[in-house]
Formats: structure tokens, C-alpha cells, sequence
């Protein structure tokens, strides 16, 4: 497990891509927008970690923001976790939430926190499985905006 690297970009976009239930909203060759994404997200205290076994195999962004709730106190989000399909149940999911924990904590978060789309039943046992509880229900509603640059 390690941060992502510029030359990781097209199989990290591939593997979120191929584990995305809405596969056509990735440009998996717009490297540039990718890394700006990575940038900014360590910008902002976070980053993009990798499973690297010779390859990326598995990636998660971690995201780390002052939570108004609980006075001020840090927390981290994690998204885009995905383990590419040949390559799940062999614990490598497991040790990137490992890894991104360790950076969170390393931040001062009091929490990691996730959502899941309802579909993904197995990602729900996943998530059970390594401590995390359910305890809240997500909504999402798209914006018709441009996109910023």
C-alpha cells in the first residue's frame, strides 16, 4: 500500500472505472484531470493510496476535512475504494482501509467514515466485516453544472 504516483493514473482510472456502476462517467484517458484530483486531495491533507503487487490491483481516495460537528474535530472520508476483480477476497481491500486508517489517525480524525450504493451487498458484508457499522442512510442528487478546471 502506497500513495498513488502520476505514471499509476491510467490503471488506477481503469480499475474504478471497471468496478463503477456508472462506468461511462470515467475519462480514463484524461490523466491530467486525474492527477489534479490527486493533488488537490492531498492539498487538502488526504491522498490516493494504492495496492501495488507488481501493478495497481486496488486504490482508495482518502479525504480528510475539519467536520463542523464534533467541534471542529478532523474526520476522513473514504471513496473510490475498489480491488480489482480478479483480485478481491485475498485481503487487499482490507489493508488499503488499513492504510488509509493509519493516515487518517496520523491527521487527528476521530472517524473514517464511507458510503456504499445499495447494491453493492458483498462491499456491505466487506464493510461489516472490518468494523465499520451502519448508521446511516445516503442520498445523492447530481448537479447540472460545468465543470471547473
Amino acid at each position: 500500500m502506497r500513495p498513488i504516483s502520476r505514471v499509476d493514473v491510467p490503471a488506477a482510472a481503469r480499475l474504478v472505472r471497471d468496478g463503477s456502476l456508472t462506468p461511462q462517467a470515467e475519462s480514463v484517458d484524461d490523466v491530467d484531470a486525474y492527477w489534479a484530483a490527486v493533488e488537490e486531495t492531498r492539498r487538502r491533507l488526504g491522498d490516493v493510496l494504492v495496492a501495488d503487487d507488481g501493478e495497481v490491483v486496488g486504490i482508495v481516495q482518502v479525504m480528510v476535512f475539519p467536520h463542523f460537528q464534533h467541534a471542529g474535530r478532523w474526520c476522513c472520508e473514504l471513496e473510490s475504494l475498489h480491488v480489482r476483480a480478479d483480485r478481491r477476497s485475498q485481503g487487499i481491500g482490507a489493508r488499503l482501509v488499513e492504510a488509509a486508517e493509519e493516515l487518517a489517525r496520523a491527521r487527528g480524525c476521530y472517524r473514517v467514515q464511507l458510503t456504499s450504493r445499495n447494491v453493492r451487498e458483498d462491499a456491505h458484508r466487506f464493510y461489516r466485516r472490518i468494523g465499520f457499522e451502519q448508521t446511516s442512510q445516503g442520498f445523492k442528487k447530481p448537479l447540472d453544472v460545468e465543470h471547473l478546471s
